[in-house]
């Protein structure tokens, strides 16, 4: 009688340990021998983040519900879905997503996933990261949902945005033909103000982390499709170390006035394809950044921020390579840039093989520009001889309207000029009226077709080496 008793009370543990919460009270004690809900779980293939507990009502914090549906996709043999249902508004702070995982996991977001308000969710933690995959292979993610980052209040301790925390840009420093003919005289800060703008510098780097919403390092053939990131902390999706990536169908929205909002930021990655998305941001749209190559931008809108860019590359001295990089099919409108190249001085490296192709702009400030001389920097960018080579760049039909006179800007390094830049059949007229103009500093290259602004380079074919191009209607510069 007492073994069967004995048995009979751990019955009824059990049953108390697995009651569910919807009646009204939690579990009494846990039985992990039993694991009875992981095996439910597993058996199913496809399960939602209610199924461990997540509440999605936008107040409760679901974190550990998705850190748990995590752990059992990520260790399941067989091809696995964890679904964030529709209807509900998931409340997830920092968290991390860590394969490898022994299958393929989808992740099918058709509700809402919110970040925190306030940033002390991140105290202790790093201020980084929200939604982080690391080493995942074959990570699917679609639905059609929405990822809200909350971003007000980050912004809103920006030097971009409050005043009281004071952000001027620092003067740029050039090589001096250079600076005489683009910047004009050059006056020098004093000591005082020197010492301002360091710590002002190491105040924003303590106050205002560069967060990123959702971030994929070292991850290979990612799929992401049909999701929308809004109103980020500040970068929206950032690939870092990835490779064989196809982003499709994406919406990423904040507003014009956000800052460091950028889009779609890849660095240190290969074989990523962006394309059929809309992007409307306080920063860059995308931004292609530090050793990528084989990438390839199809069918775009940017309706906001700063443009299509490659780079920054080259800062504090640092070696960078991009190259192999295809943008092919692009609708900018009222961004404050279009397509653009931008290295620091002192920096090496190339930037090489990248074509920007049937692009149409609307009101865009500077809407194809080459920039070896960029800074942008609470410190002044010291004359540096060194640079980031910039080579075999071509821009072909690009055609639309630029919201200021310069529409074509090529300032290369005086020690490494950019060397075979190819244009062809571009249309940029003003948007206000009047006249467009362009710029060229130390650039080598060649066009052809109807090229508005003219040219304004050299037309001595001895002061380059041309490309191979048809003989009829060619024209050098």
């Amino acid at each position: 009688m007492r073994k069967l008793s004995a048995f009979s009370h751990l019955i009824f543990l059990y049953f108390i340990a697995n009651v569910s919460n919807g009646d009204g009270f939690d579990p009494v004690i846990k039985l992990p021998q039993f694991q009875s809900l992981k095996k439910q779980v597993k058996s199913r293939r496809v399960v939602s983040v209610h199924h461990f507990g997540a509440k999605g009502d936008g107040i409760y914090n679901d974190t550990q519900a998705f850190k748990d549906a995590w752990e059992i996709a990520c260790s399941s043999p067989l091809r696995f879905t964890i679904e964030v249902p529709s209807g509900s508004s998931f409340l997830v702070g920092p968290i991390e997503f860590v394969g490898p995982c022994r299958s393929k996991v989808t992740l099918r977001v058709t509700g809402n996933i919110i970040a925190p308000k306030d940033p002390g969710a991140w105290d202790g933690l790093n201020p980084r990261k929200w939604l982080y995959f690391t080493a995942v292979k074959h990570l699917t993610i679609d639905g059609g949902g929405v990822i809200i980052g909350m971003g007000e209040e980050w912004w809103s301790r920006s030097c971009k945005v409050n005043i009281s925390n004071p952000c001027r840009h620092a003067p740029t420093v050039s090589a001096t033909s250079y600076s005489e003919q683009v910047h004009g005289s050059f006056s020098y800060v004093s000591v005082t103000h020197y010492l301002s703008l360091v710590l002002l510098s190491l105040i924003e780097s303590l106050l205002v982390p560069y967060v990123q919403a959702v971030t994929f390092h070292r991850c290979k053939d990612l799929k992401i499709s049909n999701v929308m990131t809004l109103n980020s902390q500040q970068m929206h999706m950032a690939f870092t170390n990835c490779v064989r990536v196809k982003a499709s169908l994406l919406k990423v929205i904040a507003p014009v006035d956000s800052p460091n909002t950028d889009g779609i930021h890849i660095s240190a990655s290969s074989k990523v394809e962006v394309t059929n998305s809309i992007i409307k941001t306080g920063d860059d749209c995308i931004s292609i950044v530090s050793n990528s190559s084989q990438i390839q931008i199809r069918n775009i809108s940017c309706m906001a921020g700063h443009g299509i860019s490659i780079g920054s590359l080259g800062k504090s001295n640092s070696w960078s390579a991009v190259n192999d990089v295809s943008v092919d099919g692009a609708l900018l409108a009222n961004t404050k840039n279009g397509m653009r190249i931008k290295t620091w001085q002192g920096g090496s490296g190339f930037s090489r093989t990248i074509s920007f192709r049937n692009v149409l702009m609307e009101n865009v400030s500077n809407p194809i520009i080459i920039d070896q001389y960029y800074c942008d920097s609470f410190l002044p960018c010291s004359n540096q001889t060194s640079a980031v080579k910039v080579e075999d760049i071509s821009f072909v039909n690009i055609t639309g309207t630029s919201a200021t006179e310069e529409a074509i800007r090529f300032a290369c390094s005086d020690t490494y000029p950019c060397e075979e830049i190819y244009v062809e059949n571009i249309q940029l007229s003003s948007y206000l009226g009047g006249y467009t103009t362009s710029f060229c500093w130390n650039v080598k290259g060649s066009s052809w077709g109807v090229v508005y602004p003219p040219s304004c380079l050299s037309c001595s074919k001895s002061f380059i080496e041309l490309k191979t191009l048809p003989s009829n209607g060619h024209l050098s510069f």
